[in-house]
């Protein structure tokens, strides 16, 4: 029989596919053995030939194979992703080069835009932006089943260009309309000060390449092998995560020995537990680890770390729960695949997924605490890993299934010392550090008496 014209294109991308089938099943015969797989690979053929031939337009099939793979990959887990060429070389963005935008953190929670948190000293931060605001708008074009890359492609754009964003925010009860211009988005991702002589401060806003060389030079600028020196505080809150080994090696500074972490996946590969190793000069001053619902992956991971050890006391809320690894592929012509490898667990073998690491001592955040106590819970229910559709389970759940008014330059970044000091929940770090140097002191005092 005669092809008609028009099923010439559905036939050859049909003959492609299958042709593809079939090498990936000789090369890998467990594939090969899965009747299942065959069918599904088979129906999926017939459907995009079925619209290819009968839609009410012309379709792109390239378009449609595409989609085909984003929904494939994006329904695995929030944080798995296809990507086109122009997300892939904005994700490396990230990490190794500057950008500019409104500066913010966000995810998908329950198929909404939402804020992890906004970055300090950008726009977003300046005009006032929290964590768990739904973006609804960017511009004229509603977020409403848009991917995250796209999202983050159309808020970033050239320095100085203005941009509207509406979002809605619990408690209030129309959308807010904001008006921001774009500015570069500074990747310092350390900034430091002294919250008292002797006592030093330490805010990690994210986990890049260099992370932990800044942080290795505040601690000298602190000064702190000298005898003066008291206690550090370590700020990890609205601090979403990054890079892996940043993580290991920022918890690798206060550890002398132990686990820091270990990850478990399909592959042996991804299978490893993670060590500290002496430091030429050891640590020994209290440390405290501030984190709240924003601290998400490798701010747990230091936090984990520490804790297990006890080698600091974490204080603050709950945090997000996002205890998966994810690894970047490029694949070819510029397109890209994000996609999680492995579980991590704690020192002491736990699983945070979809649970975060608690506090120590809880201490809620805000001037007036029992407002505070109010959005911290809303901001819990919003954006925690346990709310993302399709989030791992945890690993015991899935064996049951089968202002800037003086601004002080010290160490990296701007830090306003005026605000920090009216921070509830530093107040109580310091106020910690303060008790344990009394005590040590009247111990002190004890054993020369007797």
């Amino acid at each position: 029989m005669k092809m008609s014209k028009k099923s010439y294109p559905s036939v050859l991308v049909k003959v492609i596919i299958l042709v593809f089938f079939i090498t990936i099943s000789f090369l890998n015969p467990a594939i090969a053995d899965n009747e299942d797989s065959y069918k599904s690979i088979k129906l999926f053929t017939e459907i995009l030939e079925e619209l290819e031939n009968n839609y009410v337009d012309k379709v792109n099939t390239e378009k449609l194979v595409h989609n085909a793979i984003k929904g494939m990959v994006e329904n695995l887990d929030p944080h798995s992703t296809f990507m086109p060429p122009e997300a892939f070389e904005k994700l490396q963005d990230d990490t190794r080069g500057n950008f500019s935008g409104i500066g913010i953190v966000i995810t998908l929670q329950k198929g909404l835009l939402t804020v992890i948190s906004p970055i300090e000293g950008t726009p977003a931060y300046e005009a006032g932006i929290q964590a768990g605001d739904v973006i609804i708008k960017i511009d004229e074009k509603s977020t409403r089943g848009m991917a995250l890359w796209e999202a983050v492609n159309l808020m970033r754009g050239p320095k100085g260009k203005k941009i509207e964003i509406t979002l809605v925010r619990v408690g209030t009860s129309s959308p807010i309309i904001l008006t921001l211009k774009r500015d570069t988005i500074p990747l310092d991702s350390v900034k430091s000060t002294k919250l008292k002589p002797g006592i030093g401060y330490i805010r990690i806003t994210n986990f890049r390449k260099d992370t932990v060389d800044h942080v290795e030079k505040a601690l000298k600028d602190f000064g702190e092998q000298d005898a003066t020196f008291k206690g550090l505080v370590i700020d990890l809150r609205h601090n979403p995560g990054g890079l892996l080994d940043q993580a290991i090696k920022v918890s690798d500074l206060f550890l002398e020995q132990g686990k820091i972490l270990i990850t478990k996946g399909r592959l042996e590969q991804d299978q490893e537990v993670f060590s500290a190793t002496p430091n030429k000069n050891p640590r020994n001053y209290p440390i405290i680890v501030l984190i709240n619902g924003g601290s998400a992956s490798a701010s747990e991971i230091v936090a984990g770390a520490l804790q297990d050890n006890g080698r600091a006391l974490i204080l603050g809320t709950t945090s997000f729960g996002k205890a998966s690894v994810q690894t970047v592929i490029p694949l070819k012509d510029g397109y890209g695949i994000k996609y999680t490898i492995a579980r991590y667990y704690t020192p002491n073998g736990r699983s945070i997924q979809a649970k975060g690491i608690e506090p120590d001592i809880v201490v809620l955040a805000g001037e007036v605490v029992k407002q505070a106590k109010k959005e911290e819970i809303e901001f819990d229910r919003l954006v925690k890993e346990k709310d993302l559709v399709n989030h791992l389970e945890p690993e015991e759940k899935k064996k049951e299934k089968t202002k800037k008014d003086k601004q002080k330059k010290n160490g990296h970044g701007l830090l306003d010392l005026e605000t920090l000091q009216k921070d509830i929940q530093i107040n109580r770090a310091l106020d910690i550090l303060i008790s344990y140097g009394v005590f040590n002191n009247l111990n002190g005092k004890k054993e020369e008496a007797n």
